[in-house]
């Protein structure tokens, strides 16, 4: 039989061990880094996850927690699932844009969802959004374990007005596991969907971003989500911003890539 001793003592190894392991997931709150925002006179937040690591880091953590409707951010996803659900043959078919006219005439033309996400083409997306349905939808969000997973009644606009909705941890927590090929879908839609949002390569580095606008709440939210492969590591970050006018849109990009400048992974390598 085991002595009292070397219970006792293998129980304390155990307890030592779990709270080690709670300890590495803590997310790291970054006020230091909340000036960004200051100085640029805008409402955000920014998850940073160090994947290989497993390292949170959250500047404003209230707000990274928050959700927000994902507007086009979620063509990520709906990439993915339209692949999945094969509504779509690959990347390159031509999907009608239904020759209404369109707030942008860079939407105003079929195109490849290739084109679509880089020109974030909503016409496009919400023709495959009728060819996958709500329940396949449903289906897929659970899977995926996408934000509230909620889609409502009806299939086009649920993640452009809700009430689809997802955080900022959640989008990197998501956007990391795709990054490493570990989301339950087939690898090679992945890979797919990975290519897709690919927006820039450097020497040691590769940037993958998707922009997102979302018009129906006041104030708007604008989103930059992504990651970065940088030395075989990874890098999934989620930015938000409260979009107060015009000129506020163009701060997603600039304010993301100032915060992954603060993290050493992407400007200036």
């Amino acid at each position: 039989m085991f002595s009292d001793k070397w219970l006792a003592a293998v129980f304390a190894l155990c307890v030592f061990l779990s709270a080690a392991g709670t300890a590495a997931f803590e997310p790291i709150a970054r006020p230091d880094l909340e000036r960004i925002f200051a100085e640029n006179a805008v409402t955000g937040t920014f998850a940073f996850l160090d994947v290989s690591e497993d390292r949170l880091h959250l500047v404003n953590p209230d707000r990274a927690r928050q959700r927000f409707f994902p507007a086009s951010t979620f063509k990520i996803a709906n990439s993915l699932i339209a692949l999945e659900a094969g509504v779509v043959g690959d990347e390159h078919e031509i999907i009608p844009y239904g020759g209404k006219p369109q707030p942008f005439k860079s939407w105003e033309r079929d195109m490849s969802m290739r084109e679509a996400i880089k020109v974030s083409n909503v016409p496009v997306y919400l023709e495959l959004a009728r060819r996958v349905g709500l329940d396949r939808y449903r289906e897929w969000l659970d899977r995926l374990d996408y934000g509230n997973q909620q889609t409502g009644s009806v299939v086009e606009p649920f993640w452009l007005t809700g009430p689809l909705a997802v955080s900022a941890v959640e989008q990197v927590r998501f956007l990391a596991r795709l990054a490493k090929s570990e989301l339950p879908a087939n690898i090679d839609t992945q890979a797919i969907v990975r290519d897709i949002v690919l927006v820039e390569q450097r020497d040691r580095a590769a940037l993958f971003a998707k922009s997102g606008w979302s018009t129906s709440p006041d104030p708007q939210i604008g989103w930059l989500v992504g990651w970065v492969e940088r030395d075989d590591r990874v890098f999934a970050f989620a930015l938000n911003i409260d979009i107060g006018s015009r000129k506020d849109v163009a701060l997603r990009e600039s304010l993301a890539k100032e915060l992954l400048e603060e993290f050493g992974v992407w400007k200036g390598i």
